[in-house]
């Protein structure tokens, strides 16, 4: 048997910007990409506290240092400037592995300048 649990987490990102006339996906800092483990293309989930919505989409690389988190294609409909959304990526194991699994959470604050790994 495998299950899913949770890999990576960011968490209180504030959206930077929204490109509804994009392919689709979420623009977010290769810096920070790094840091929580999630890699471009990763499939990610996106829960916007400001507003309630959950959008399921892929990471895309952002440059680096630009701290840049934006919704791009119709995910740009779910959230404005602002509002603050956490992104999740998950991982499927054995309930073996799972007993030792830790996810990489990244805590941001301060409009994304601090980005804390947990």
């Amino acid at each position: 048997m495998q299950i899913e649990l949770l890999k990576s987490k960011i968490h209180r990102a504030e959206l930077t910007g929204l490109e509804l006339n994009y392919e689709g996906s979420m623009s977010i800092d290769r810096d920070i990409l790094d840091q929580a483990g999630i890699l471009p293309y990763e499939k990610i989930l996106i829960v916007n506290q400001s507003n309630g919505s959950r959008i399921e989409t892929y990471a895309i690389e952002g440059a680096r240092g630009s701290r840049e988190f934006c919704l791009n294609g119709a995910a740009a409909r779910c959230g404005f400037p602002g509002d603050l959304v956490t992104i999740m990526a998950f991982a499927t194991m054995t309930p073996e592995e799972a007993k030792h699994w830790t996810p990489t959470v990244v805590l941001m604050s301060n409009h994304n300048k601090n980005a804390d790994t947990k």
